[in-house]
């Protein structure tokens, strides 16, 4: 063989090596995370149990239950795993996650309002315990707002991660989500951009007699007047209305822990601050010589039977547990009805705590929570309703909130259901503007 002929074969070969080498290292190459499908991402998170794709809702471009592995108890590994439910409605991968933060279980996948005013990503945490994220045996004493909050970290760090590295994240809670969201800066200030909190309370005692002063000043003497005169209508007619109930519960199969003639007159003292919460029209109040059947109807319209029904409240132990150990109720006052009741005592929902359990009221949670909102908080705003029964407790800000732009907007009789779209177009846009400096710095 010639020289130049050696020479090209051995170019030939050294060509294929290169190319086979090449092949090889392309072949082995993980694909960009581009190319990787959100499906994906969500399934290699760790303590992620199982991802399920749903149907697309509201804005979004695809919707994702998914299940994670979270510790009972953040300080003792031995007392196991539940799993919580989490949903992602997914938009685009730069565009802000508006993480929504359940007090309670998680009811839809839908957008809420800031993910759908700003047409953004939606996290939505159901809190531990509630439906179906829970452990087979709760160990009541692990249910604290500080394993929440580390729940909700572990979450949203996992998210951020696998999906959303460069996106602002904005936590947000209704009510009991609102102290949910106030817990979580507590105890993890930087974990996300900022919050917007929606009608939550602030509750320092189990029954904080805040309440108590509120509804003997919210609106006009003239209505609170009607709203008193109603209940003393109701005791009036107890005797029939506790027949009524009675009836009720046969036909619908419901049944009273502590009994049904305290289910009655507990329903009626509920009655002033449902009205207020729920903004009732003082019109629909039934005039004195309504029949009992009018009042009766119009009593559960309020108050309904989801508070104090013995099933409703096996759903809702979570929600008594920690509002009688850590975030506070209200209680009863029962002296402008002593005649009927036959005391003027305070009624309380300490019949509410689970079967053979019970445990004192820790006001140093919420005082913590205080101290966080009076100190040092940063980039939080508070919506309230100003007469909304809950707005009682409302967060009251300092002198420095807004240099450190906490801001607190309350809508002029407005009740429980208040929102930013609740407010005058011209409030609308000063609360947006300040979300929309949050999520462009």
């Amino acid at each position: 063989m010639k020289p130049t002929r050696i020479f090209y074969t051995l170019l030939l070969i050294i060509s294929i090596v290169s190319c086979k080498s090449t092949q090889e290292v392309v072949a082995t190459k993980p694909l960009p995370t581009t190319d990787i499908s959100n499906f994906e991402k969500l399934k290699s998170i760790a303590h992620v149990s199982s991802v399920a794709k749903t149907k697309p809702t509201s804005h979004f471009n695809e919707n994702y239950e998914i299940w994670f592995e979270q510790p009972v108890d953040y300080n003792d590994a031995s007392k196991g795993t539940f799993k919580q439910r989490v949903f992602l409605g997914f938009e685009n991968a730069s565009l802000p996650v508006i993480v929504e933060l359940r007090g309670y279980g998680i009811g839809s996948d839908r957008a809420g309002e800031l993910a759908a005013h700003y047409k953004a990503n939606q996290l939505t945490i159901e809190h531990r315990y509630f439906n179906n994220s829970r452990p087979e045996q709760i160990d009541w004493n692990t249910l604290t707002i500080e394993n929440a909050a580390k729940d909700q970290t572990t979450i949203i760090n996992a998210i951020r991660e696998a999906m959303y590295p460069d996106a602002k994240f904005i936590t947000t809670g209704i009510s009991k989500g609102c102290q949910t969201t106030m817990a979580h800066r507590r105890f993890f200030p930087n974990n996300v951009d900022a919050s917007v909190c929606y009608v939550g309370p602030l509750n320092y005692q189990r029954e904080d007699p805040r309440v108590y002063q509120f509804l003997k000043n919210v609106s006009t003497q003239a209505n609170r007047d009607k709203v008193e005169a109603f209940q003393k209508l109701c005791f009036k007619n107890r005797d029939t209305l506790l027949q009524m109930m009675t009836i009720e519960g046969t036909n619908k199969n419901m049944t009273w822990e502590f009994g049904v003639e305290k289910a009655i007159d507990y329903t009626i003292l509920e009655y002033a601050f449902a009205f207020w919460q729920w903004g009732i029209p003082v019109t629909n109040i039934p005039s004195v010589d309504a029949s009992v059947e009018t009042i009766y109807k119009h009593l559960i319209d309020v108050v309904g039977y989801g508070f104090f029904e013995e099933k409703a409240v096996d759903d809702l132990q979570p929600y008594f547990w920690a509002a009688l150990t850590q975030q506070g109720i209200y209680g009863y006052e029962t002296a402008p009805f002593k005649t009927y009741l036959n005391t003027d005592s305070i009624y309380k929902f300490d019949w509410a705590f689970p079967e053979g359990i019970t445990k004192d009221y820790d006001r140093t949670a919420m005082e913590g929570i205080k101290s966080y909102l009076d100190i040092s908080a940063e980039k939080i705003l508070f919506i309230y309703g100003e007469y909304d029964a809950w707005s009682a407790t409302a967060v009251e800000l300092t002198d420095t909130a807004k240099h450190r732009e906490l801001y607190k907007f309350v809508k002029p009789k407005g009740d429980h259901r208040t929102r930013i779209n609740s407010f005058s177009l011209e409030n609308q846009k000063s609360i947006y503007n300040i979300i929309d400096g949050w999520i462009a710095n």
